[in-house]
This record gives structure tokens, sequence and C-alpha cells, in this order.
């Protein structure tokens, strides 16, 4: 079947299609710590230990380099930025005043990933938890349509209600082979085009971009999202083809999860990429159909 924004079927169609528009570029408990190579329950001692390193503005810890104000009382480093007395005392926070005994003992501390309470099990050295905590499969998943206006964040379950009723103007297809049809490639600047295709029990968002990777040369980049975690994606593949004037292009990939998001992709080139004057070959009056396969891998 053939569908644009308005579903309508068209007899004799190889697969949907789908017709889209382009659009502008556009506290909690926090878990204890356990000390290093400890095992077994968390004992008393442990919680104990952990609560001293507990901000009292944020409640997340306060990790090194640890500051302290005149009296002695601990303040974590985002959180100092705001404030000019001590949340404690209310005592003066400068000079700043290093505590490196506490340092030491933070040092000895396995910190729990402060997604802990989402599902998250690792316990880490504080050097190794922002790192983690910046890819972690149980932080929060952001908005997945291209571009910043959209700051909504929330659980995966959520993500497919919030596209339904924030973002209605996303078509979403069904079936495994597709058609993705971006209409006016030609509009100047950055422009993105997005679609949903849902097959396998999952969904998946399918986004083009058209941008400015290098300055002077517009590229078009064009890649598939699952949404799901990215243990859920190593089970599919999907392949984008331009196909027409005796002409074809490839693409075949690993969808990438939400939770990476298409920034990364773009920078790295690990999508689809063609220029506009590889566009114009396979456009026609300014329409640029993709065709879009998603398939399940072997285990």
């Amino acid at each position: 079947q053939q569908q644009q924004h308005a579903p309508s079927p068209a007899a004799a169609a190889p697969a949907a299609a789908a017709t889209i528009a382009a659009s502008g570029a556009g506290s909690s408990a926090v878990p204890a710590a356990v000390l290093s190579g400890a095992g077994g329950p968390v004992s008393p001692q442990h919680h104990e230990l952990t609560s001293l390193f507990e901000c009292p503005v944020c409640f997340d810890y306060v990790l090194p380099p640890i500051l302290q104000c005149q009296a002695g009382h601990l303040v974590c480093n985002q959180c100092r930025q705001k404030l000019s007395l001590c949340p404690t005392c209310r005592g003066s926070l400068t000079p700043s005043i290093r505590n490196l005994a506490m340092e030491k003992v933070a040092s000895a501390v396995l910190f729990p990933c402060k997604y802990a309470t989402t599902g998250c099990s690792l316990t880490l050295h504080h050097t190794e938890k922002p790192e983690h905590e910046d890819i972690c499969e149980y932080r929060p998943y952001s908005c997945p349509c291209p571009g910043a206006s959209c700051k909504w964040q929330g659980s995966l379950e959520a993500v497919m209600s919030h596209l339904m009723h924030a973002h209605k103007s996303i078509t979403t297809l069904q079936g495994e082979d597709i058609v993705f049809l971006a209409t006016d490639i030609n509009l100047p600047g950055a422009v993105d085009w997005v679609m949903m295709q849902s097959c396998f029990g999952h969904h998946f968002m399918l986004v083009l971009e058209k941008q400015e990777k290098y300055e002077g040369h517009q590229q078009f980049f064009a890649i598939v999202l699952l949404i799901g975690t990215r243990k859920q994606a190593e089970n599919f593949a999907y392949r984008l083809e331009l196909n027409g004037n005796r002409r074809r292009l490839t693409w075949e990939a690993t969808p990438r999860s939400i939770h990476d998001g298409v920034s990364a992709a773009i920078l790295n080139s690990d999508c689809l990429v063609f220029d506009t004057a590889i566009a114009h070959l396979f456009a026609d009056n300014g329409n640029l159909g993709i065709n879009v396969t998603i398939s399940t891998c072997c285990p």
C-alpha cells in the first residue's frame, strides 16, 4: 500500500510509502555506596560512610575534588557554583578549602550509578562515574526527533506515547519494506524529514537530514533508529536504497538506539551520506524516494 500524510491506499504498490514534508532544523534517593572490594550486603557502617558524601542541597554524592566551608561542611561542586554561603551553617564558602582526607576515602569507595533506582547495577570508582552515566542504558530517554526544540525526557515505554501526542505530524507506516518519500528536498538551509516504521513488534524512526557538515557543501544524511535499547538494536539490520534512472545507491547497517541519537552518526558519517548532486540524480520534481527495508538478524 502507498500512503501520504493523509493515508490513502493505492493499488499495485510494491511497498508502503509515505510522503514526508520537511520541517526546520532545528529527586530521588541516592543509592548507597560500597567499599572497593567489599562483598555481600551493605553494612550499616557503609551506609554511615556513604552519608558523609551526600550533598545537603541535591543529595547526590560529593566527589573529588572535594571542597569544604571553613567549618568543614561539604557541598558538591555543581551546587557550590550556585551558592555564596554554606547551606549547612550559612558560613562563607570562600576561600576554597580542599578536604584531602575525604578525597582519599572517596578513592576507596565504589559508588553506584545514579540510575541504580531505574535498573543499573554497576558500582564504579568516582573517576568512572561521569563517563558511564553519560551513556548508561538506564538514563532517561530524550525525544528522538531531530533538532533541539523538544526538551522532553522520560522512560523508553513512554517514548511512543510522547511522539503520538507531541509530534502528531509524523507518519507511521506498517511493514518491513516501505518507501520513505521526502518532499521539497531543494528547500534552502538545514532541513529534516522524519517518519516512523513499525514491524517485527518494534518501532523504527527514519531520519533524513540536509545540512552543511562542511562549509559550502550541503549533504544529506539518512539513518534508521530503533525506539529501544542498544541491545535490542543489535537484533535488526536495515537497508536504505536510492533507485532510479538506471542508478542505485545502497547503505546497510545496524540501526542505532534512540539513546545514541542522530548527531554522532552524522559526525562520523555512519549513515547513508550523499550530496545534493547525487540527490538530484534520484529525485523526481524535487521529491526523493528512499526504499527502507528492516530485517531481523540471526542470533
